[in-house]
């Protein structure tokens, strides 16, 4: 069963998005009760490690640096058992010398948010278990599709929509778009999974799913999130809808100011108890919607792509095989 839909307003999440709040503030400790809501998302996501100069202490694993110079960060990035690294102090300037240096010494991290304005550059980092995480889901939707009609579009750095404000660019971690609505050079996505392992789950919110949907100009039209601490596998399936006023009619305005809305959530646990091994899910299968993806409606033969249970168990036997 699909989860209660929970919507984040802009407002909330601008307030606090001036993204350096995620890292400048001690942690908060917040309730189990409200841990869930939308509030307590923006409150969780600014409470990060504090800034530390890079490459300023050996065997030292922060979350958050701020950029000094190119050799200490590549010094960090190889050092970071992390998924993720947040940079600060990453002038327009210096992030066209990271991209690159990144392109000529061939690495592969990816430049998860870049925004020009507040000088902060999150960094990717592709381990065995972030891959798995994202990667599965895509494929196993994916393979569902007539390739003809279904373009990927990968970790392709998307630069801001024209209209949005302040200079940013994104790359993801699965994403494609139907063809050939989507296979354009430049071309958003309409379905992007993100994955986290050191971002918390309130940071996943809205760096990836509310800034995917605001930079595109709205149009990517799901944003998958992956969140896995250990225990537990998170899935969430966000979309946009345009929030109803008594009387009020559709208008190119009002698509602008959709609102992202939590469609569904769906929980995988691991019980070593049993032999061998058991997952179990709760929500029933993950679902994507076809009018949605290919934006469309179905054909004969075709209609919305499912993540079934069983599908859901073996993915999560393959993430916790990285673990």
């Amino acid at each position: 069963m699909a989860s209660p839909r929970i919507r984040l307003h802009g407002s909330q999440l601008q307030q606090r998005f001036a993204m350096a709040s995620i890292i400048s503030r001690p942690p908060t400790a917040v309730s189990p009760s409200a841990a869930s809501s939308p509030s307590a998302a923006s409150t969780s996501a600014s409470a990060s490690t504090m800034p530390t100069s890079v490459g300023s202490k050996q065997g030292e694993d922060p979350g958050t640096v701020r950029f000094t110079n190119m050799q200490d960060l590549f010094n960090v990035m190889d050092r970071t058992t992390r998924d993720s690294l947040t940079v600060t102090n990453v002038s327009l300037d210096n992030f066209t010398k990271i991209e690159c240096t990144r392109e000529k010494k061939g690495r592969k991290f990816r430049f998860r948010d870049y925004g020009s304005d507040s000088r902060i550059l999150i960094i990717t980092i592709p381990t065995g278990l972030h891959e798995q995480l994202h990667k599965l889901l895509y494929d196993g939707y994916t393979r569902q599709v007539h390739h003809r009609s279904w373009i990927n579009i990968g970790s392709t750095t998307l630069p801001s929509q024209q209209g949005h404000s302040g200079r940013g660019s994104k790359e993801g971690d699965s994403t494609g778009g139907p063809r050939p609505e989507r296979a354009a050079k430049g071309a958003w996505p309409t379905l992007v999974i993100e994955a986290g392992v050191s971002q918390t789950l309130a940071q996943l919110r809205i760096i990836d799913m509310r800034r995917w949907f605001s930079m595109s100009n709205h149009e990517v039209k799901i944003v998958l999130l992956a969140k896995f601490d250990g225990t537990t596998i998170l899935l969430e399936k966000w979309e946009e809808e345009i929030p109803v006023r008594p009387g009020a009619t559709t208008t190119r305005h009002s698509l602008q100011h959709q609102e992202p809305v939590l469609r569904q959530t769906i929980t995988i646990t691991r019980d070593t108890t049993t032999d061998p091994i058991s997952y179990h899910v709760t929500s029933g299968a993950l679902v994507l919607s076809f009018r949605l993806l290919f934006l469309r409606d179905p054909g004969p033969r075709e209609g919305d792509l499912a993540f079934g249970v069983q599908e859901l168990e073996e993915y999560a036997e393959d993430v916790w095989a990285q673990v």
